[in-house]
């Protein structure tokens, strides 16, 4: 009897039929998706993780649960201890710092022509930079304006990537044909900005305005931007499909309220994980900025960034100048990137242990 297509072995694979050969391993195609495209994936991931919850009765209990991983994980731990101590100098500098960040009370003793510098001593824990200003003072104030730098620029990419990322997802959702036009017009936007590295897109912004705080803020906020608006969207469109969406429509709730009282508040779980992480980036770009001459140009203001440029003349000579501006933004940064790690694992299923 002839045998038919049908009666092959289901089991058997395309790979594996005929000849008994070794299955040959597919070739892995992560290597070769473009680096905006494994970005968007990431994005898109965070943003699914609120809708896959189950509700249990219990109201916040995803996050309650979130929270009680993250107490016990020794990274969690370890990035809010960092965290804590940093919001504590920056928030008390001015009472922590013993001097004024610009007094030059010890310009006699520093010769940096000669290569002549103090170190740590008992009147200054850190010794004093080039021109005679206390070091110690200077980082303490210095973390305040690192602080306000990182809050700052998170606001300014979380207002404007959650306007254009709920546009999108309400449009998608709640606005038929036209709706998912504008979405897409939305989203090519956004795509083009997550194709280009976040701190170049910075500086271009910045030698754009020209150099000042409020350009560093700017700057490094507007590179924030698409992924608020790609997490926010993807969020609003997973929800958009859950029950309570449906019955609101069904008894002929108007959209736009759909959207704004049910939709969103429900969306922001993955946009509050990505701020976290944004803080991490702001102080790393912000310093960057500083470090390239973007910052603000009174080379008398105390600012991690700024302090970093200065320094690097005398690498050679007084490479402490460098170390501990350079140490302050490196462990704050981990410290915030370590608990947005921790907490987008808690929330993620697939992460746990």
């Amino acid at each position: 009897m002839p045998t038919t297509p049908s009666s092959q072995n289901p089991s058997e694979s395309p790979e594996t039929r005929g000849g008994g050969e070794d299955t040959v391993p597919r070739e892995s195609t992560e290597d070769r998706v473009p680096l905006h495209r494994r970005k968007a994936a990431k994005v898109d991931r965070l943003a699914e993780l609120m809708g896959e919850r189950s509700d249990d009765g219990h109201g916040a209990g995803v996050w309650r649960e979130a929270f009680r991983r993250m107490s016990r994980s020794p990274m969690a731990i370890s990035g809010a201890v960092i965290v804590a101590v940093f919001l504590l100098v920056a928030l008390f500098s001015p009472l922590i710092a013993p001097y004024s960040p610009t007094s030059q009370a010890w310009g006699g003793e520093v010769f940096p022509n000669r290569n002549e510098f103090v170190g740590p001593r008992a009147e200054n824990w850190m010794g004093l930079d080039h021109l005679g200003r206390d070091m110690f003072s200077r980082m303490v104030i210095g973390a305040r304006q690192t602080l306000m730098v990182g809050v700052v620029a998170t606001l300014v990419g979380f207002l404007f990537g959650a306007l254009l990322g709920g546009t999108a997802g309400a449009c998608s959702v709640l606005g038929g044909r036209w709706g998912r036009q504008v979405d897409n017009v939305i989203m090519r936007v956004i795509d083009m900005m997550l194709a280009l590295p976040t701190l170049l897109l910075a500086v271009t912004v910045a030698a754009l305005v020209g150099p000042s705080l409020t350009t560093v803020m700017l700057a490094v906020g507007i590179a924030q931007v698409p992924i608020f608006a790609r997490l926010l969207r993807g969020a609003m469109i997973s929800q958009g499909n859950r029950e309570y969406v449906l019955a609101a429509r069904a008894l002929g709730v108007r959209g736009h309220k759909i959207a704004i009282s049910h939709i969103l508040p429900n969306s922001m779980g993955p946009v509050i994980v990505q701020s976290t992480l944004t803080l991490a980036t702001a102080i790393i770009d912000a310093a960057a900025l500083s470090y390239l001459g973007l910052g603000n140009p009174d080379a008398s203001f105390p600012e991690w960034g700024t302090m970093l440029s200065e320094a690097q003349r005398f690498l050679s000579t007084a490479p402490s100048l460098a170390v501990y501006p350079a140490l302050g933004i490196i462990i704050t940064a981990l410290g915030f990137t370590l608990m947005g790690e921790s907490l987008r694992e808690a929330l993620d299923p697939k992460l746990r242990n």
